[in-house]
């Protein structure tokens, strides 16, 4: 149990991963500032005071942060910047003494990783590394959650993942995950954290398993790299989040995201929710013993 004078920030609350760790820390009964761009769209939570605090405004970062022992740093929005916006919040966090930083970092990332996007997580956790502050990182696979975003109006996945695998995770688990080092930091001070699903799935056993929740026919249709870029090139997406788009199935094609960690477990003491089991509850069926 975290003493009760310890003060914690969490960013990213009104989306789905940060919004799921402040409703359970109010349920728990711990105030906590919500840093967002908009105040008024924070939601609203027992215990919880909303500041503004853009990821890329150090000064309202430094107001906001200042005080604070233990924050949740939810990655910002994908964009070509979002390393300088990273190093921007921690340096805020820096100057004002955070004693603990939980970074939502990404499954293996590295300066050379597959998943484009993963470099971005490595660049800021070797900045966070560089700031002197407190962190753990919590490197979290594909959301499991997101998978039925990966089927086009045709009931299809396309994209060059090959037979390859990945550890999808549930949004709950991570954010299980990250309450409980948030309130007992200590044990967790300098590890990094691969969290993930409880098994490695390929895209034809993610397309079944969506098929035989929902009732609706899904398949996978493996795409060389080259189709995957000229199917997504009308949607005028700029050539950093194409990159990302397709190197998310090219980095399930070479097994970078397929090995299963206890980390879930290791840190919430529960199992780690399989794909089916989120599914269950996104369609509102009941979840099975």
């Amino acid at each position: 149990m975290a003493p009760a004078d310890v003060t914690y920030a969490v960013t990213g609350a009104t989306g789905r991963l940060g919004g799921r760790v402040a409703r359970r820390l109010a349920a728990a009964g711990i105030p906590q500032t919500l840093l967002v761009r908009t105040p008024a769209r924070a939601p609203e939570l027992p215990g919880a005071t909303a500041v503004e605090g853009a990821y890329g405004d150090r000064d309202a970062l430094v107001r906001a942060l200042r005080g604070t022992d233990r924050v949740l740093m939810v990655s910002a929005s994908e964009s070509p910047d979002r390393v300088h916006q990273h190093r921007t919040f921690v340096d805020a966090a820096a100057q004002v003494g955070v004693a603990h930083l939980v970074y939502i970092s990404f499954y293996g990332a590295a300066p050379d990783a597959t998943f484009t996007l993963a470099r971005d997580h490595w660049h800021t956790e070797q900045h966070i590394r560089a700031s002197g502050l407190p962190f753990t990182f919590l490197r979290d696979n594909l959301y499991a959650d997101f998978m039925p975003g990966l089927v086009g109006e045709d009931g299809v996945i396309r994209g060059p993942a090959g037979d390859g695998r990945a550890a999808v995770v549930a949004q709950d688990d991570i954010a299980d995950a990250a309450v409980a080092v948030l309130r007992d930091p200590g044990p967790h001070t300098g590890r990094a954290y691969e969290l993930t699903g409880p098994q490695a799935l390929t895209l034809t056993e993610v397309a079944a398993t969506i098929t035989s929740v929902t009732g609706r026919p899904v398949s996978y249709a493996p795409e060389t790299v080259e189709e995957a870029y000229a199917s997504r090139s009308g949607y005028g997406a700029p050539d950093w989040e194409l990159d990302a788009w397709v190197s998310t199935y090219t980095a399930i094609a070479d097994g970078s995201l397929a090995a299963v960690s206890t980390a879930v477990q290791d840190l919430t003491g529960h199992p780690a929710t399989s794909l089916e089991q989120v599914l269950r509850v996104q369609t509102g069926l009941a979840p099975q013993s």
